[in-house]
C-alpha cells in the first residue's frame, strides 16, 4: 500500500456542475474516505424570511435552486397554507402537479445530459438537452419563464391554462416520448455507458436506510420513500402511483432510475390533463399567520424529499422558514459510495447522486 494523500476535489473542477468540495483521502489510486467541505456558497437565504412578507418570499424561495425552482416555490406555499389554514382549490392542485412533473422530466433530463458528459459520450449529451428545450418551451408559453416559472402563489396559481395549450403539452411531451426511447435504450445497453456505471458506487438498501438517503439514489438502492405515494394535492387522483426502484445500488441503476421516471412523469401529466376539473385556480389571501402558529410540508422534488418549516408570529412576516433539502440529506450516502472508489470514478458516482449545492447552502 502506498502512503495516504490528501487531494481537493472542487469547488472548480471541468466535471462538476455545482461547486462542490470534497478532500479526497487516496492511497495510490483508491480513495479511502470523503470529506464534504459545506459553505462554499452560503447565501442566507432563509433570513430573508424576516423582511420580506410571506407572499413575497416565494419568489425568494423559488431561487434557492434554478433547476428545482418550481418545487421550491409549491414546497412553500403548500407550507404557508397549512399555517393558514387555506384550501386550495382543485384545479390549482392539478396545475401544479402538472407544472411540478414537468419540471421532473426537465430536472432529469438536464441531469441525464450532463452525465453522458461526465462519461464522454458528447452526441448524448446534445441530444437529452435537445429534448429538454421542448420542456422549455412549454414552460414559456404556459407561464412566461423558462426556469424560474413565479407561477405558484400562496392561495394557488397565478394563471390558468387553455384546453389548446393542454393539447399542445400532450403533442410535445408525446413526441417527446417517442424520440426519448432512442436515448433511453443507448443510457441503458450501450457497453460504453455500462463500462462506466455497473458496479461503481454501490451502496445496499441496508446502508441506503441507515444513511436516510432520498430521491432516486435512495430508490436506486432498493428504498421505496417517494413523497408521491401519499397522494398530497393532485397525486391523490392518480390511478395507481408505483415508485420506480432498483435493486443494484450502483452507478447504473441511478441511471436507469431517473432515465424510466422521465417516462413516468409524462405519464402522469397526460392522466392529470385528462382529469383536470374546471374552477378557480386560487383564493384570495387576507390575514397574517397566527402567532406561534406552526406547519411543516413535505414534497418530492427531482432529486428527492424536501422538509419545509415555518412559523407565524401574528404578522404577515414568517418568524423562521427552515428547508431541509435532498443534497444535504444525501452528503452522508454520497461518502459512503465513495469510499473505496478508484480515484477515476469520483465524478461519475457525484453526478449521479445529482448533487444540488445551491440547494444546501441557502
Amino acid at each position: 500500500m502506498g502512503k495516504a494523500s490528501v487531494i481537493p476535489f472542487g469547488p472548480q473542477h471541468p466535471v462538476l456542475p455545482e461547486p462542490l468540495h470534497l478532500d479526497l483521502v487516496v492511497e495510490d489510486e483508491t480513495v479511502i474516505e470523503a470529506i464534504p467541505q459545506i459553505g462554499f456558497v452560503h447565501r442566507g437565504l432563509e433570513k430573508l424570511v424576516e423582511t420580506r412578507d410571506f407572499n413575497q418570499f416565494i419568489y425568494v424561495a423559488e431561487r434557492i435552486c434554478g433547476i428545482c425552482a418550481f418545487g421550491h416555490s409549491l414546497g412553500y406555499a403548500e407550507t404557508v397554507e397549512q399555517l393558514m389554514q387555506v384550501e386550495v382549490p382543485k384545479r390549482a392542485e392539478y396545475l401544479r402537479v402538472i407544472w411540478h412533473e414537468m419540471s421532473r422530466i426537465h430536472s432529469h433530463l438536464l441531469w441525464m445530459g450532463l452525465a453522458a458528459d461526465a462519461f464522454g459520450f458528447e452526441s448524448l449529451f446534445m441530444h437529452c438537452w435537445r429534448l429538454r428545450e421542448r420542456v422549455l418551451d412549454l414552460f414559456e408559453a404556459t407561464t412566461g419563464g423558462r426556469v424560474i416559472l413565479s407561477v405558484v402563489k400562496v392561495g394557488g396559481v397565478a394563471r390558468d391554462i387553455t384546453d389548446d395549450m393542454f393539447r399542445k403539452i400532450q403533442d410535445t411531451l408525446n413526441g417527446i416520448k417517442g424520440e426519448y426511447g432512442q436515448i433511453c435504450k443507448t443510457f441503458l445497453n450501450d457497453y460504453s455507458v455500462k463500462n462506466r456505471t455497473v458496479g461503481v458506487g454501490v451502496i445496499d438498501e441496508e446502508a441506503a436506510r441507515s444513511q436516510c438517503m432520498v430521491g432516486p439514489f435512495a430508490r436506486a438502492s432498493n428504498v421505496n420513500n417517494d413523497i408521491r405515494i401519499f397522494g398530497n394535492g393532485a397525486y391523490g387522483e392518480l390511478d395507481g402511483f408505483e415508485p420506480i426502484l432498483d435493486t443494484q445500488g450502483d452507478c447504473y441503476a441511478r441511471v436507469k432510475v431517473r432515465a424510466l421516471e422521465v417516462l413516468q412523469s409524462i405519464e402522469i401529466v397526460n392522466e392529470l390533463i385528462g382529469k383536470i376539473p374546471a374552477g378557480e385556480v386560487a383564493v384570495e389571501m387576507k390575514g397574517a399567520p397566527a402567532d406561534g402558529a406552526e406547519a411543516a410540508s413535505v414534497l418530492e422534488q427531482p432529486r428527492g424529499e424536501c422538509y419545509y418549516y415555518a412559523r407565524g408570529n401574528g404578522t404577515k412576516y414568517l418568524e423562521r422558514m427552515r428547508m431541509r433539502t435532498p443534497t444535504s440529506q444525501n452528503i452522508a450516502g454520497m461518502t459512503t459510495a465513495l469510499a473505496g472508489c478508484d480515484l477515476a470514478d469520483v465524478n461519475m458516482i457525484v453526478l449521479t447522486i445529482d448533487p444540488c449545492i445551491s440547494c444546501t447552502e441557502r
